[in-house]
């Protein structure tokens, strides 16, 4: 399998550096398990098979049980996550999936998250969320192939 094209953060200058950076202002904000549970939901639902291959490997590497990374998603119905967990899963479904309801981010769904983390840790969710969806947008708009990108 060959990408459509080469990467675009590898055609644009500075596009790599800027998007790693504001990967790494996440990664101070929250723990980096929770970071790679809401990385893998994301990528799940946009269908970026490079980053459902390389998040569970990052997840692992940082101590996430192959249980808790097997289960993401079909977390609702799983007793392994927690109430801060599932509220950060629940917030990264709905900004993830923007257009499938009229209230893209409900307020039960925001008040949850809200109750879990302060606000410079909504920031940072928030930004880690936005930031994996443009990385599996990138990599599904060429076909990214799996495997390219190690870890």
């Amino acid at each position: 399998m060959h990408a459509r094209m080469n990467h675009p953060v590898m055609v644009i200058p500075d596009a790599m550096n800027v998007l790693q950076s504001l990967g790494n202002l996440t990664k101070r904000g929250l723990p980096e398990k929770l970071l790679e549970l809401v990385h893998l939901r994301a990528s799940q639902i946009n269908g970026c098979s490079v980053c459902v291959d390389m998040h569970p490997k990052i997840a692992r590497k940082a101590g996430e049980t192959d249980e808790r990374i097997f289960a993401v998603s079909a977390w609702r119905d799983t007793p392994y996550f927690t109430d801060a967990e599932r509220a950060a899963l629940a917030l990264t479904e709905a900004l993830t999936r923007l257009s499938d309801r009229a209230d893209p981010v409900p307020d039960d769904i925001w008040n949850e998250a809200d109750t879990h983390f302060d606000e410079a840790e909504l920031a940072t969710l928030i930004l880690a969320i936005a930031t994996i969806n443009v990385w599996n947008r990138l990599n599904v708009a060429i076909k990214m192939p799996v495997g390219v990108w190690k870890v």
